[in-house]
């Protein structure tokens, strides 16, 4: 289960932070403008956000965070499609540490293995919507 937290800073800026819930220790609560950077830095090289934007390397993440896996306008793997995945903040967290093994046959190769950097780029994604 996920815990969003969102906070209202001096200036007017919003920022979505979001804890991951699991077993054993708390995971890290996400920095969402941090998460903008690295996204900027590892992700849009294949990912679009844009609103309506088609993605051509990879499906547009826009909305991402509590839809169903493969459920875009995309060219989707097989593996993907048959997965019944739901983008939680945990599953995203999941997928994220080691793509080709939470869905075997993915056509996602990179990972984010730092749990910090892994929830910042999941609150920034769970701003877009």
């Amino acid at each position: 289960m996920s815990n969003l937290r969102v906070m209202i800073f001096a200036g007017g800026v919003l920022a979505a932070g979001i804890a991951l819930a699991g077993a054993g220790a708390a995971a890290p609560v996400g920095n969402a403008a941090a998460g903008a950077s690295l996204f900027d830095q590892r992700c849009k090289v294949c990912h679009v956000i844009g609103e309506g934007q088609k993605g051509v390397l990879a499906p547009n993440l826009r909305g991402v965070v509590g839809r169903r896996a493969a459920s875009t306008a995309f060219a989707y793997s097989p593996a993907l499609k048959a997965s019944g995945l739901t983008w939680t903040p945990a599953h995203l967290s999941q997928f994220l540490t080691a793509p080709m093994k939470m869905v075997p046959g993915t056509r996602m190769v990179v990972s984010i293995p730092d749990p910090h950097q892994r929830a910042d780029v999941i609150a920034y994604l769970a701003t877009l919507k």
